[in-house]
């Protein structure tokens, strides 16, 4: 691994120079703007859509709101898992930060660990996306996109090999859509159990109907009373 990314042929490198070089060209409030946004910003944008869906599938999707809840929740414990899962991959892969072996590039930070494979802010971020692409898609997709552009400022800043980024959105991707069933068994009747219960209004909310075109996996949308009914309704009118 390690010979493989100090190769100066090697496509891997070649992307990180191209791309830190930018930061190079950039003037100094951009490079202030990406550290900061590398670093905090974009795992809290990802944290502040984990809510933001949460409180839409709450207060949005009726009957089905406990199951789609429940989706929202595995999206932040599937982040964590892979999270916790990055810790040793680092430890055993021990792949060093690209400014311990490559010269001339502008680092712009220095990371949190020694070794940068896999690169845990893209590991979160892409297990928030995938996670919440089950349960409402515009959210989904929103989260996907935060999580590859995280990964574009992990490069530019000089603190991640692509090779590290692709790591970790494969590493979140896999513990959000493998672990998935497993969740439904707890976190589904967990959060049914909460609607019915005191703090009902943080699962769910009949005010609205369930708009089926924005449910995933995770939300129960077709009743066949229902919608028979709705169709026998609406040939009468």
């Amino acid at each position: 691994m390690e010979e493989l990314a100090f190769d100066g042929s090697n496509p891997d490198v070649g992307l990180l120079v191209k791309l830190n070089g930018l930061a190079r060209l950039a003037p100094g409030w951009l490079d202030h703007l990406a550290r900061l946004l590398g670093e905090y910003g974009m795992p809290a944008a990802s944290v502040a859509l984990v809510l933001r869906c949460w409180w839409r599938v709450a207060r949005r999707q009726g009957d089905d709101a406990p199951a789609a809840v429940a989706g929202v929740v595995w999206s932040a414990l599937a982040a964590l898992i892979a999270l916790g899962l990055s810790v040793p991959i680092r430890q055993v892969v021990q792949r060093p930060r690209p400014f311990d072996g490559q010269q001339n590039l502008y680092v712009l930070i220095r990371g949190t660990s020694k070794f940068s494979f896999v690169n845990d802010h893209s590991t979160l971020a892409m297990a928030i996306g995938v996670g919440l692409f089950m349960v409402h898609r515009k959210a989904g997709l929103l989260g996907i996109g935060l999580a590859a552009f995280e990964g574009f400022l992990r490069v530019f800043l000089g603190v991640n090999y692509p090779t590290d980024v692709i790591g970790g959105w494969a590493l979140g991707t896999a513990a959000a859509l493998l672990l998935a069933p497993l969740a439904t068994l707890g976190l589904v009747p967990l959060t049914r159990a909460v609607g019915r219960g005191p703090a009902g209004t943080l699962v769910r909310s009949a005010r609205h109907p369930v708009r089926k075109r924005e449910l995933g996996v995770w939300g129960d949308t077709v009743d066949p009373v229902r919608d028979a009914a709705a169709c026998d309704k609406d040939l009468a009118a």
